[in-house]
Order: structure tokens, then sequence, then C-alpha cells
């Protein structure tokens, strides 16, 4: 299956602003997390979901845009722009789907550093209040 079905239900989480069962029925089993400021990858359903729910409400103002989207096999490449405290944040999504079209892999990449260490504290306290 390509990650055409995959990244298609992945936009209508994010247009959601976040809504938990989406996401929840997007995850396969084991799926691991990629953050672009936590050094080891985050594994299971529970982590992936944490983190991917905080992110959508950090990163989910009316701000955010995705602008360019490779997809290839099972892989998807979702670049986003978004701004948050006057910082403009520029980043990838970088989505591996398994073959019933769930994630399996996900990995974000930010740039330039003062967004990262602003996403970083940002996470940081959402991460926190969710407990």
């Amino acid at each position: 299956m390509s990650a055409q079905a995959g990244v298609a239900a992945w936009h209508a989480y994010m247009e959601s602003g976040g809504n938990a069962d989406l996401l929840a029925a997007q995850l396969g089993d084991a799926p691991v997390f990629h953050s672009p400021v936590v050094h080891s990858p985050q594994e299971g359903k529970a982590k992936v979901m944490l983190y991917l729910l905080s992110a959508a409400k950090v990163l989910g103002n009316d701000t955010f845009r995705y602008v360019r989207e490779i997809i290839d096999g099972n892989d998807a490449c979702l670049e986003f722009i978004a701004e948050i405290d006057g910082i403009t944040i520029n980043g990838i999504d970088l989505i591996r789907f398994d073959d019933a079209g769930n994630i399996s892999d996900f990995k974000v990449m930010v740039r330039p550093v003062k967004a990262v260490n602003k996403l970083w504290e940002l996470m940081a306290a959402q991460l926190q209040a969710a407990g």
C-alpha cells in the first residue's frame, strides 16, 4: 500500500485540531516517534499519542500549513511552516506507514535553532501539563 491514504488521514487529523480518536486510528501497534529535541526514540502507542497530540496543540495555530509533500511507497515527507511568538518554524514530518496504512515511524526535524528552542520550551510545558 502506498502512503497516499495515510497522508490523507494525517491531514484530516491535523485539520481536526488534534482529535485523539483520529490519531489513535492511524497508529500501528508499535509506533516510534523521533523528536527534534529528545535524544531517544519514544516507543509505543501511548507515548507516540502523547507527543503527537501535544505537538498538534503547540503547532496547531492558524499559521501552520504544509507547503510540500514527497510520497514514495510507504514513506512520506511533509514540509511545514508555522509561526509561534514571532518565530518562523520550518520543519518536516518524515512518516513511514505500514502495509495497512498505519503510522509505524514518525520523525520530526525543525529549523532554525531558535525554532527548535521555542518548540522545546512549549512542548516541555505541554507534555508536563498532559501528565
